[in-house]
């Protein structure tokens, strides 16, 4: 296999002109040619998409701007995390969780899985490197992929492949907020709460109510803190188990019998028997069921760890949205007032891709994901491919990682056939 993968060096060396050539060899030592795809992210998809293509013998290099791999898990999560959906649903491909996890993996119990997965496939991340730009180049059929890596150095990466992992939750989100620089008490997103320990006493609002904002709001209570929540829209909650199974493998067993309208009726149903109606304390569905909505908008029902009874007995408020901030308060846009300490942003991330990546067709430039839908987003044009941003959790970029190294796979071999057959025709002719 390493004569091949010199072969096909020497082809992609063969495709550009002479002036490349000598740019590469003479006047910019630091432009880097890679043999195989450059993989941009070392998350779990990123990881994956090594791995898959590790195990059909394609090499690849593997770029993450921080210093450690799935570095959302690492530095950007709360202690209490865990996984929402059970372990068998988050595995990535060819390793599964050590039997002795349990059912939802602890955030270190992820990690350390993770760590796990890339030294069993030998993958080892190009860390503290910046991608500045990606933009393909017509004349060599190739891309350039510029990075900034620590304390200065760039360097281009030429490659015929690319694979955006950075996925859904890149940068943080957080929203203007009237009054902000009156406000004397703390405000913080989820990406930099660890614990309600620092909290303990204090009056918190958390904004957001989805899994992150209601796991926040329950850990908040359960270390002696007195939280609200700002509910600024409709939500599903359901219970995380149904039936003795939980609710996602449930709802994957029924999908295999019923249409997804009757399941959703199903969902909801159970969920009244076991939570009763959740917008008698300010928490409205939506009129599209939580499956449906998912497919349609992505965003994700809230799996219930122990909330809604924190809610239901009072411990956690459910405020309307803010409509300014105060010196030491929080003014609703129903016209109360709280008195706060702290603010905490549970408003999501979002995609950087638009910032790096110059193309304008298989990335929305307005919020960063694939502009075709599920299951059709993971294969653009030119070797560019995407994993990791259609909201189908860990499962959904574990299928898309596969994809990617299988069509990535049928392109390497194509070529090297063709690049021997011309090799040897070459031969022939001089000989």
């Amino acid at each position: 296999m390493e004569d091949h993968r010199h072969d096909h060096e020497a082809e992609l060396r063969g495709k550009m002109s002479n002036d490349d050539i000598k740019a590469f060899t003479v006047t910019s030592p630091r432009r880097v040619l890679v043999t195989g795809p450059i993989i941009i992210g070392a998350g779990p998809s990123g990881l994956a998409v090594a791995a898959s293509l590790k195990s059909r013998d394609i090499p690849s290099l593997l770029l993450e701007r921080t210093h450690c791999i799935a570095s959302l898990w690492q530095l950007r999560t709360y202690d209490r995390l865990r996984l929402h959906l059970p372990k068998s649903f988050c595995q990535l491909p060819m390793l599964p969780f050590p039997d002795h996890f349990p059912t939802y993996p602890t955030k270190q119990q992820f990690v350390d899985y993770l760590s796990n997965y890339a030294a069993t496939f030998d993958i080892k991340p190009e860390f503290s490197t910046t991608v500045v730009a990606a933009q393909h180049d017509e004349v060599i059929n190739m891309w350039r992929v510029n990075v900034v890596k620590e304390g200065g150095e760039c360097v281009e990466y030429v490659s015929r492949w690319v694979v955006a992992a950075t996925g859904e939750n890149a940068e943080v989100v957080v929203p203007e907020m009237e009054g902000i620089e009156a406000f004397e008490g703390t405000v913080v997103h989820t990406s930099g709460y660890r614990s309600g320990e620092a909290y303990r006493g204090k009056r918190a609002v958390v904004v957001g109510c989805g899994n992150s904002g209601m796991e926040v709001c329950l850990d908040l209570v359960n270390h002696g803190a007195f939280p609200s929540v700002v509910v600024r829209d409709t939500v599903h909650i359901l219970p995380r188990e149904m039936l003795g199974r939980s609710t996602f493998g449930l709802s994957m067993w029924l999908l295999k019998w019923l249409p997804i309208s009757l399941v959703d009726r199903l969902l909801l149903l159970l969920s009244r028997l076991i939570l009763g109606d959740t917008s008698l304390l300010g928490l409205a569905r939506p009129p599209t069921g939580p499956l449906q909505l998912k497919n349609v908008s992505g965003k994700t029902p809230v799996l219930d760890v122990g909330t809604f009874n924190k809610i239901k007995s009072g411990d956690i408020k459910v405020r309307p949205s803010i409509r300014r901030l105060k010196r030491n308060a929080v003014e609703f846009v129903d016209g109360t007032t709280e008195q706060c300490d702290a603010i905490i942003l549970a408003t999501g991330y979002r995609s950087n891709v638009p910032s790096w990546l110059k193309e304008k067709y298989m990335f929305s430039e307005e919020d960063g994901l694939p502009r075709r839908p599920f299951p059709n987003g993971w294969k653009g044009e030119h070797g560019l491919y995407a994993v990791g941003f259609t909201k189908r959790g860990l499962l959904g970029a574990s299928m898309e990682a596969m994809l990617i190294a299988e069509d990535i796979e049928s392109c390497w071999k194509t070529e090297q056939k063709c690049f021997r057959s011309s090799s040897t025709s070459h031969l022939q002719q001089t000989s």
